[in-house]
């Protein structure tokens, strides 16, 4: 896949411990974005926040939480973050979803692998190879 210039970066936060059938939700966010062929997604563990609730959670010991905030960023072009969006609506029932534009200055995959990361614009891997 290529994906360079103006893009949409889709930020969803949620409590770690959210699940959906039983999965953590950031697990499920993360396989519909991908099934849904969407050019990536990462997930980022936070130490503290707080959110709707105003209750602070955070990773201190002296507070042990079990629900840190969990951040899953998704990038791709406008119009296929858009169309994801509805998959959001099923499976986020507390939490905040963000659109923001972004440009994208570099996408490549790491050699060899072959996923629907693909390689660079020119057809080289990561390494430089075709």
């Amino acid at each position: 896949m290529r994906l360079t210039g103006p893009a949409m970066r889709l930020t969803v936060l949620i409590g770690e411990s959210d699940t959906w059938h039983h999965k953590p939700l950031f697990t499920e966010i993360v396989h519909r974005a991908h099934r849904a062929g969407l050019a990536g997604a990462s997930v980022f563990h936070g130490v503290e926040g707080f959110g709707a609730s105003s209750r602070i959670h955070t990773s201190r010991l002296l507070s042990l939480s079990e629900d840190l905030p969990v951040a899953v960023v998704v990038i791709d072009t406008e119009d296929r973050i858009r169309a994801f969006l509805p998959e959001l609506d099923e499976l986020v029932t507390e939490g905040l979803v963000v659109l923001d534009p972004c440009e994208v200055i570099r996408y490549t995959g790491r050699g060899g692998s072959g996923g629907s990361g693909g390689g660079a614009a020119d057809g080289k891997d990561g390494e430089g190879r075709r």
